[in-house]
């Protein structure tokens, strides 16, 4: 059995933890959450974990950014994280780093049958490469490349590819999102800003007034949660879920595709637990398998939803004890 700091380190929220690790399980002991926004600095946050007692020779964290060697730059938080500059300063001996949907994929090993929902069955007994995709803040993307004995969890950044519209109405989305952004990637679409830029701009395609008291839940509070929310009343945010799921399915079937997933596709993430029967409703899997000749392969797939919202923070430390 092995100690480690352990980390899912978010634009929204950082997560910390003490854990043990034995082969693939993996045991919390202690676990502290954090508001991202309300700090300068990575640094800042391990020192408050730190300063609770909590201690361990090794640690690990998934981070959503890009890692570059043994630094990392986030993506949505302003903050660049050293392993090195770590390791002097809190005494660590080791300190990994990887790329938050990866984490999530290597987190996939400590799962029970109870952690995870199948929205799709795919073919029984397939096996091959797997991969993970993931909305919340942003959209990760992640893969588990199968050697015919075991997985291997890789990162990629394909959230940030470039958004493939497929009818009229996609088409004015794409053109709405290239006025405030130029380049309009998935994650501004299939994310928790994503869902806030579908509002937005059907309000505005529909020609549809924000309601007075939508306008000050969006304002005071999570956006996205409150357009989610609102879906049961206001016709314009029940119409944003449907695009949001759809549009999610489309692009999980894509990387699916990119990756030759026989193993199946994982959906994690923050925001997939919170709208499960939207997910069930059967859009998702129809927008999935919505490609061509491939339908077929895509068939094949299996296809689950993360239920456990450790499995970023389980993934460090699998990561940092594997041989």
């Amino acid at each position: 059995m092995r100690h480690f700091i352990s980390g899912d380190i978010g634009g929204t929220k950082t997560r910390l933890a003490r854990v043990t690790v034995n082969g693939s399980r993996v045991e919390v002991v202690h676990e502290q959450t954090y508001p991202s926004r309300e700090f300068a600095d990575f640094a800042d946050v391990l020192a408050d974990f730190m300063s609770l007692g909590d201690q361990a020779e090794e640690a690990a964290f998934g981070i959503a950014g890009q890692i570059h060697g043994r630094v990392a730059h986030t993506t949505n938080l302003d903050w660049v994280i050293d392993a090195a500059a770590l390791e002097a300063r809190f005494g660590f001996r080791r300190i990994s780093l990887l790329n938050d949907l990866e984490a999530t994929a290597w987190g996939i090993a400590a799962l029970g049958e109870s952690d995870v929902l199948t929205l799709h069955g795919g073919q029984a007994g397939t096996r091959g490469n797997v991969a993970v995709i993931a909305a919340g803040t942003g959209l990760g993307e992640a893969g588990l490349y199968w050697d015919g004995q075991r997985h291997s969890p890789y990162a990629t950044e394909g959230g940030h590819a470039s958004f493939s519209p497929s009818n009229p109405e996609e088409f004015a989305l794409l053109r709405h999102l290239q006025q405030r952004y130029g380049h309009v990637s998935w994650e501004r679409i299939v994310s928790g800003m994503g869902i806030v830029n579908l509002y937005t701009f059907l309000s505005e395609y529909r020609q549809v007034a924000v309601p007075d008291w939508l306008a000050e839940e969006m304002r005071t509070g999570d956006a996205a949660a409150a357009i989610s929310g609102a879906a049961a009343r206001d016709s314009i945010c029940e119409e944003t879920m449907q695009w949001f799921v759809r549009l999610y399915g489309a692009e999980a079937g894509n990387l699916a595709l990119k990756s030759m997933s026989r193993g199946g596709l994982y959906i994690g993430g923050g925001i997939a637990p919170k709208i499960l029967p939207r997910l069930q409703s059967g859009d998702f899997i129809s927008a999935f398998l919505d490609k061509g000749r491939m339908h077929h392969l895509l068939e094949a797939m299996p296809v689950k939803v993360i239920l456990n919202d450790r499995t970023a923070l389980f993934g460090p430390a699998l990561f940092a004890a594997h041989p």
